[in-house]
């Protein structure tokens, strides 16, 4: 009897240990009126398309180029790209449906098609009858699948440490699609799971969020404590996580035929991507006749972010748009656009 009694203390000091845990997690949602005062720009609009008040940045003016952020992300990861694109450009970044000040769809349209669809939606809208294509991680899954779908619409292709890439022989198709979410990407994996899933609807540690930039960086030394506030806070924002839920345990519907891809491609990726790896670049130079493929032989998954001027230099030569080497000066000019 008495080591009943001692089971029983020891396993309630573990729950109370437990509930004590979770409450030091426990994050509210942040109202959207709340996060919005804090995270949109003069720039920012709040466009209605079928039904999902989409947030969207314009800025620039000239051809239009759609610029995709991957999982988790937000419009924020394309701030300097957009400043370096736009005197040539007019370029538009968004929030998908279940990210940033977007927030969550209604009636749970996260799948990359669905995705695809509302670029679609959102370039009629627009009435942007052609438009570049530029994409990281999961919006280079959603960029493939725009440029298939329509390819008469779309003037270049960037994928940038894209998901998407075609399967691999000696691969089975689930293994495909989970390296289509990214290889190393643990966070995928964990929240997942039935009860860290529920935990995580209410108790979301930021340390994680840390430790996620941490991965998706090649050095770490370039990661800024705002940039983490920031995904942490947009995750925050109500509607997200339960949003973040919902997509990851839906089925992964695309359908990318690669042979419709015509287009001039450009495939930027980071040598240190440990969420998916330079093999998938590869993947899709094969799939992708024509395409050009440069590394950044230090950088991680997000080289726009971690190298924003060296990786947005890369592009602008590709569109035919020439810049100073060392324009990362304080005094850079840029030189011409054709």
């Amino acid at each position: 009897m008495i080591w009943i009694k001692r089971i029983g203390k020891l396993l309630a000091g573990l729950l109370l240990t437990v509930v004590f845990f979770l409450l030091l997690l426990y994050r509210r949602d942040i109202p959207a009126e709340e996060i919005n005062a804090k995270y949109q720009t003069p720039q920012s609009h709040f466009i209605e398309v079928d039904g999902v008040n989409v947030h969207v940045r314009f800025l620039g003016e000239g051809e239009p180029i759609f610029l995709l952020h991957g999982s988790f992300s937000s419009l924020h990861t394309w701030d300097v790209w957009q400043q370096e694109l736009s005197p040539y450009y007019l370029t538009i970044s968004l929030d998908f449906p279940g990210h940033g000040l977007t927030g969550p769809d209604e009636l749970k349209r996260y799948s990359v098609k669905d995705y695809s669809e509302l670029i679609l939606a959102l370039a009629e809208k627009l009435n942007l009858r052609k438009f570049h294509l530029a994409g990281n991680s999961m919006g280079g899954a959603v960029a493939l699948q725009v440029a298939s779908t329509r390819p008469d619409q779309v003037l270049t292709l960037n994928l940038i440490d894209s998901s998407g890439a075609p399967r691999m022989e000696a691969r089975s198709l689930d293994s495909t699609q989970t390296s289509s979410r990214g290889g190393g990407a643990w966070v995928f994996k964990l929240i997942e799971n039935p009860i860290i899933s529920t935990v995580f609807l209410k108790c979301t540690p930021k340390f994680l969020f840390a430790m996620n930039i941490k991965e998706v960086y090649g050095d770490e030394s370039k990661i800024q404590s705002e940039t983490t506030d920031r995904y942490f806070e947009l995750m925050l924002r109500e509607g997200n996580r339960r949003a973040t839920l919902d997509r990851l345990s839906m089925p992964r519907k695309s359908s990318v035929d690669f042979k419709r891809l015509t287009m001039p491609t450009l495939i930027l990726w980071g040598g240190k991507d440990s969420w998916i790896p330079v093999s998938q670049a590869y993947a899709l130079e094969k799939a992708i006749p024509g395409s050009n493929l440069i590394i950044f032989d230090d950088a991680g998954h997000v080289p726009m972010e971690e190298i924003p001027t060296e990786s947005v230099a890369e592009y602008l030569s590709f569109l035919g748009v020439e810049v100073r080497k060392k324009y990362l000066d304080p005094n850079k000019q840029m030189v011409y656009a054709d």
